[in-house]
């Protein structure tokens, strides 16, 4: 199948959503998801089977036999095969869609599917589509697309993310790829580290730092597809570190919490640890005591942008680094206190924190170059954003520690891709020179360095044009000014004719 065929496929699956009234594109997504999961288990069930038979070892089905409600000792029992995916694909109609409600969902919410975190999410699942012909068609098309190969996974679940840029209905938010790229690649997370994203929303910073680490972890055979590589250079240890122990995301969302550990696990990661957790309340430190506090190397996040928070609920250790609600500056401490000492971060930041005069924003800069190594300001234009709002953003690189000696600035101008509602894509694109130049903190005409004695004698201000030099061009005219003058003159001259011509045509008219 090729790439466009795959495209297509999708495309017409969506619309089928869209047509059949499921019209939120976060809620098109979760239905899909839980299609493409009965389907995964299905052929996972397959593998178990033949592995236990040449082994001669039992194993434990991903179908068990189950009661509809397992609270009540008179509940039907209803048999595992009856919600496998091969038995789905053989109904239609009404028995199709009065078995995915009365035996599929009761199992998907009961079945653990050996204890995962994606099982865990999947207990509050829930079936949206009403309409027989709308379920048939969405399970036709599924399940002629292979996911048993992983890039097409992996494409799939991609492609459906992007619809969320496109589609921008109730207030779902996406950050671009191509910027997500971008901050990964900077960061550069490696395969015995840590990573974070407190806000992860449908973890597109953890699966771009998961491609990242197998891209430079694979042979020139280990490139599979342009965009997918296997890591098979990896050892069995650093797999193992990769599965269990690299990737941690929190959310609030439950939704996105759904989302998030169906992207991990269909790219590769089947236990990934994503929690619902609010990233600045009081009890993050009691649920997660030991990610709480330097135990990150890396933290990639896009903080969200919604405003004041209820001083109640904020953790106090961060107020008193911050004294603030809003989210964009509390999130600087709450990310110094995540890391260990030298940890690296990469956040998108609203445009305002760079220079607002408020006391909070200042102490959240001021905490970044005199206790911390605040490394880069990228700033991005306005439309990066777009459709869903216009705001201007930057790019803050910062590590924890150390000391800030200078800091480079990158001013961005363009992504490659339009800066309006259609994001189409163009020539005009900034990101492979910014990293190019980060790399020994080039100067050109949109980036330069600022000592800290600069920064401190601005008030700690981020804003590039602050220090950025001017330069001014001196104009020059082509003519004389008496030339000008004569110019002028012969203008006025000609415009007189004009209106002397116009005033006799008058006269004749009306004489």
């Amino acid at each position: 199948m090729t790439y466009q065929e795959f495209k297509q496929k999708v495309d017409a699956l969506w619309e089928k959503f869209w047509t059949g009234g499921i019209t939120n594109p976060l809620s098109v997504i979760e239905q899909i998801t839980y299609l493409i999961f009965l389907k995964m288990l299905d052929e996972q069930e397959d593998k178990k089977a033949r592995t236990a038979k040449l082994t001669h070892k039992p194993y434990k089905t991903n179908f068990p036999n189950f009661k509809i409600n397992p609270f009540d000792k008179n509940s039907p029992k209803i048999k595992g095969e009856d919600v496998r995916w091969r038995n789905l694909r053989q109904k239609s109609g009404d028995d199709l869609l009065n078995t995915m409600r009365d035996k599929v969902f009761p199992f998907l919410k009961q079945c653990d599917f050996s204890n995962t975190k994606a099982g865990a999410y999947l207990k509050d699942s829930y079936l949206l589509i009403n309409k027989p012909s709308l379920l048939s068609a969405a399970i036709n098309d599924i399940d002629d697309l292979p996911l048993e190969q992983d890039d097409i996974k992996g494409n799939l679940y991609e492609y459906l993310l992007s619809k969320l840029s496109t589609a921008g209905i109730n207030g779902q938010f996406r950050t671009p790829r191509h910027i997500i790229k971008m901050i990964v690649e900077l960061v550069d997370p490696k395969k015995n580290e840590r990573i974070a994203d407190p806000m992860c929303g449908t973890a597109g910073f953890l699966v771009a730092a998961l491609n990242h680490i197998l891209q430079k972890n694979s042979s020139a055979s280990g490139q599979i597809t342009d965009d997918y590589y296997a890591g098979d250079l990896l050892s069995d240890a650093d797999s193992k570190f990769m599965q269990k122990e690299m990737f941690y995301g929190f959310d609030f969302d439950a939704s996105m919490l759904r989302v998030a550990s169906m992207n991990m696990m269909l790219h590769g990661i089947e236990n990934p640890n994503i929690f619902y957790q609010d990233a600045f309340s009081q009890n993050f430190y009691e649920r997660n005591p030991k990610q709480a506090k330097s135990y990150f190397d890396v933290i990639l996040a896009n903080p969200p942008f919604k405003g004041s928070l209820d001083y109640d609920d904020v953790s106090s250790d961060l107020l008193s680094k911050v004294r603030t609600k809003k989210t964009e500056v509390l999130a600087v401490p709450f990310f110094l206190r995540l890391l260990k000492s030298g940890g690296r971060v990469g956040i998108i930041v609203p445009a305002g924190i760079l220079s607002t005069e408020n006391e909070a924003y200042k102490q959240a800069r001021k905490l970044l170059v005199e206790d911390n190594q605040l490394d880069a300001v990228i700033t991005m234009p306005s439309g990066v954003f777009k459709p869903y709002a216009g705001v201007a953003t930057a790019v803050l690189l910062f590590a924890k520690g150390g000391n800030t000696d200078k800091v480079w600035f990158y001013e961005m101008e363009n992504c490659g891709f339009s800066l309006d509602d259609k994001q189409t894509p163009i020539d005009d694109n900034d990101i492979p020179e910014v990293i190019e130049f980060y790399k020994d903190k080039r100067e050109s005409k949109k980036s330069f360095n600022v000592s800290k004695e600069e920064l401190v004698a601005q008030d700690y201000s981020l804003l590039p044009s602050k220090y950025k030099e001017v330069e001014y061009k001196p104009r020059v005219f082509e003519h004389t000014p008496q030339e000008y003058v004569q110019m002028i003159i012969e203008s006025e001259k000609k415009s007189l004719a004009i209106l002397e011509k116009l005033q006799k045509m008058l006269e004749v008219k009306h004489g």
